[in-house]
C-alpha cells in the first residue's frame, strides 16, 4: 500500500539590493548557478549541468555528506524550463529523487520585480510529494537556505 500525495503551494519572497539583471544572471550562468544552487558545506557534487532556454535542461547529482553515520544517500534534480523573460520571470518543473526514487514534482515560479535600485524576488512552488518525500515544510526551508545563498553569490562587492 502507497501513502498518499501531499500536495501544496508555498511562496518566499526576498529583496536583493542589486538590479535584476544580476539576479537573472545568477540562474543564466552554469558556474554561478552551481555555486549557489548545488555546492555547499556537506554536499558533494556529482553532476551539474545547465541548459538555460525555453525547453533546456537542468541535472543535478549530489549526495549530503553531513553526518558520518548515515550513508550518504543519492539524490537528484531534473528541471525542464517552459518560460523565461530575460531580468523578469523563470518557469521551471522539476523533480527530485533520492536513493534513485522519485520524492517530488514540482512548478515552480521566479518574479523579479524592479525594488528602487534593488530587486524583489517572489518563487512560488507548487509541489507533489510521494512517498519518502522531505514534505512541504524542510521544501520551504530548504528554499529559503537556497535564496540565501543566491543573496550571497549576488552580493555587491565590499
Amino acid at each position: 500500500m502507497t501513502s498518499p500525495v501531499t500536495h501544496d503551494s508555498f511562496s518566499i519572497e526576498r529583496i536583493y539590493p542589486v538590479p535584476p539583471a544580476r539576479v537573472f544572471a545568477a540562474f543564466a550562468s552554469v558556474e554561478t548557478k552551481r555555486r549557489w544552487f548545488a555546492e555547499g558545506e556537506g554536499w558533494e557534487v556529482e553532476e551539474f549541468t545547465l541548459d538555460f532556454r525555453v525547453g533546456g535542461i537542468e541535472r543535478a547529482r549530489f549526495r549530503f555528506r553531513g553526518n558520518e553515520h548515515v550513508p550518504p544517500a543519492p539524490m537528484g534534480n531534473d528541471t525542464v524550463y517552459f518560460d523565461i523573460v530575460p531580468e523578469r520571470r523563470i518557469v521551471l518543473a522539476y523533480s527530485m529523487t533520492m536513493n534513485d526514487q522519485r520524492i517530488s514534482a514540482s512548478l515552480a515560479t521566479f518574479e523579479l520585480v524592479p525594488e528602487g535600485a534593488g530587486t524583489r524576488l517572489l518563487f512560488t512552488e507548487q509541489a507533489a510529494f510521494l512517498e519518502g518525500a522531505d514534505g512541504p515544510e524542510m521544501r520551504k526551508q530548504g528554499w529559503t537556505v537556497l535564496l540565501e545563498r543566491l543573496a550571497v553569490e549576488v552580493a555587491p562587492p565590499n
